[in-house]
């Protein structure tokens, strides 16, 4: 017996009511982006649930590319069956005998959407728990916390079977809620506050902040790559690498030592929010822990974040940094960020930096430079890099072959 199918449940697009089709097509786009790879499969969708064919493919493989999906709840490989309850039994009887073994025990599960099939729920649950006892000896009981649960659904079009139930990734499609623009420094958290972000439907597009000659093209291509990770999640992201070297040195030359981390945070603030209006995002992703540093203080957060309107969103801001390393491991970027790389956030670092500056002192030091022309030659002369999944993995082959 093989399977024909993967039926997938929608997550908390469940709570969508009007805007469902709209959230459907964006996790069909999503799953089409990823079973690109597998030229036999097709979807079939609808607004309650949604059916990947197999076609000739393996259901192992695409399984293991389904779990990273956001907006997937849950989903089952499973078979389509005729309304046939002869028919219907021996696809039952095959599900069960490929999970079985020794000790383990079990239980029917079926759902009669269409009220016209011979067999009430109770009748189907006991016909088919009776087959499988009689052909599977050793085969046990449990109601309530069986090994084995075969599921059967009987719709108009036809009769689903299926036994197993895997998590998906949950959350919503990526791109289902807007879009904004991530603060990627090559830190840990950044990534991670993308990820969760993606998660939540965003759509993320990266800034940078480049500042050769005291940030390298090493520093530089772990940010590249950090996106390509991401990008493994959420398809295609538009990375902008900001040149902040003269905006730095500025700052440096003009507000005094304790001063120079806020001002520098809320000068990249505004580079990224013009950024952002430019490319019609509706918000700002930072990766930020509440206390974590000294530009992290409520006090701080709030004096920098004067300089815009725009929502920020702090994905991390109550989360422990030991929660963040072990997210930055889960999704394979820690070791990304860990390398030995400084980025313009660790180089002019004072040595008693203000953890509770004063809006109106910075302010004060800020007025001496009018800042506005720089902003906009940083914004104009930004480098935008589309970056794709396994770019840098097919790079390497290339390279391999020369």
């Amino acid at each position: 017996m093989k399977y024909d199918r993967i039926l997938v449940r929608y997550g908390e697009l469940s709570t969508k009511g009007r805007n469902r089709n709209k959230f459907v097509d964006k996790l069909k786009r999503s799953i089409n982006r990823v079973i690109r790879n597998f030229p036999t499969a097709t979807i079939e969708a609808d607004r309650e649930r949604m059916y990947i064919l197999l076609g000739e493919e393996k259901v192992e493989d695409i399984a293991k590319a389904l779990k990273n999906i956001f907006g997937i709840q849950s989903f089952s490989p499973a078979v389509k069956v005729e309304k046939n309850v002869e028919l219907m039994k021996q696809i039952a009887l095959s599900l069960v005998q490929k999970l079985y073994q020794p000790g383990l025990c079990f239980k029917v599960s079926a759902k009669r959407i269409d009220k016209t099939f011979e067999l009430g729920t109770d009748e189907m649950n006991r016909e088919f728990g009776a087959h499988l006892l009689i052909n599977i000896p050793g085969l046990k009981v449990n109601v309530k916390q069986p090994d084995i649960n075969l599921r059967i659904e009987v719709r108009a079009e036809a009769a689903y079977l299926y036994c197993e139930n895997i998590l998906g990734a949950g959350g919503y499609p990526v791109g289902s809620n807007g879009k904004a623009m991530l603060m990627l420094s090559g830190g840990i958290d950044s990534p991670v506050a993308g990820y969760l972000s993606l998660k939540r439907g965003v759509e993320i597009e990266g800034v940078h902040f480049y500042s050769p000659p005291f940030t390298s093209e090493r520093a530089k291509q772990k940010v590249i790559d950090l996106t390509e990770k991401l990008a493994n999640i959420s398809g295609t992201i538009a990375l902008h690498i900001v040149p902040f070297t003269e905006i730095q040195q500025m700052i440096q030359d003009q507000v005094p030592s304790n001063y120079t981390m806020t001002t520098t945070r809320r000068l990249m603030l505004r580079i990224t929010d013009e950024i952002r209006r430019r490319q019609n995002g509706l918000a700002i992703i930072t990766g930020e822990s509440l206390g974590q540093v000294a530009s992290q203080t409520l006090e701080s957060m709030y004096t920098i974040n004067q300089v815009t309107n725009t929502p920020i969103l702090r994905p991390l801001v109550m989360m422990d940094k030991t929660e963040i390393i072990s997210l930055a491991q889960q999704i394979d970027t820690y070791d990304i960020s860990i390398r030995p790389f400084e980025d313009c956030c660790t180089i002019f670092v004072p040595s008693s930096p203000k953890t509770k500056p004063k809006l109106d002192k910075v302010e004060h030091f800020e007025s001496f430079v009018d800042f506005e022309p720089f902003i906009q030659k940083a914004v104009d002369n930004t480098e935008l890099m589309i970056i794709r999944p396994g770019e840098s993995l097919k790079q390497n082959v290339i390279e391999d072959l020369f």
